[in-house]
């Protein structure tokens, strides 16, 4: 009897060091794809802190002005990581904001004025979670890519006029001309968030797709 229960733990502890399997539905007849969990939680937080960097990296140059992996690192924290871990990325980018406004524009701070952008941060990993948690498809990675941007747009937009920070009247004309103005932003974040989802997404479903073959000729795969 004791045998059989050392035999069970070591077989259940055995069971627990294998790598996980993640089976592709969107190649219907391959076998089950070796994804490793480790390699998920670096990508997640390593592309959080990229996105953290060329918000830097854009600071003064005009024309590259949200050009960042911001919004594409937090769709891509919301499909791959808990709910649980969505304060990390958060709190970075606050840090962030506060490390902007104060030491490269020299304007001060007012924590206030981020509400509705740390909101923000929030809802982009929430909706990064609906849309992709359970498939990344081309088609749900573009409807992020278009809706991350887009609300950003309209949100951040809305309450620099609201502000009156860059002097838009609080006219239909004011808030049109808001939103015209910064066009050329809301491009440079449409572009660089579908690069950042496409290399990605688009990577790993490269590689298993390529490796697919390989698994499903090896002997005694499933």
């Amino acid at each position: 009897m004791e045998q059989f229960r050392l035999t069970a733990a070591l077989s259940r502890r055995r069971m627990k060091e294998v790598p996980r399997l993640s089976h592709s539905s969107d190649q219907p007849g391959t076998s089950a794809i070796l994804e490793n969990p480790k390699e998920v939680v670096m990508v997640a937080y390593l592309l959080v802190l990229l996105g953290v960097l060329t918000r830097y990296l854009v600071a003064g140059h005009l024309p590259l002005l949200n050009f960042t992996a911001v919004t594409g690192s937090l769709l891509y924290f919301g499909a791959r990581r808990p709910w649980r871990e969505m304060l990390a990325p958060i709190g970075l980018l606050m840090v962030s904001d506060f490390a902007l406004t104060t030491y490269v524009y020299h304007y001060p701070f007012h924590w206030q004025g981020y509400i509705t952008t740390w909101a923000w941060y929030a809802a982009v990993i929430v909706l990064g979670q609906i849309l992709l948690h359970a498939k990344s498809d081309f088609t749900r990675g573009a409807f992020a890519a278009i809706l991350g941007p887009t609300s950003f747009f309209i949100v951040s937009n809305y309450s620099v006029w609201v502000s009156g920070f860059n002097g838009y009247p609080h006219t239909l004309a004011g808030l049109i001309t808001c939103y015209v103005a910064a066009i050329p932003f809301y491009r440079n974040d449409l572009a660089a968030t579908s690069i950042v989802l496409a290399v990605a997404l688009g990577a790993p479903a490269l590689v298993r797709k390529l490796r697919a073959p390989l698994v499903t000729n090896t002997p005694g795969a499933a």
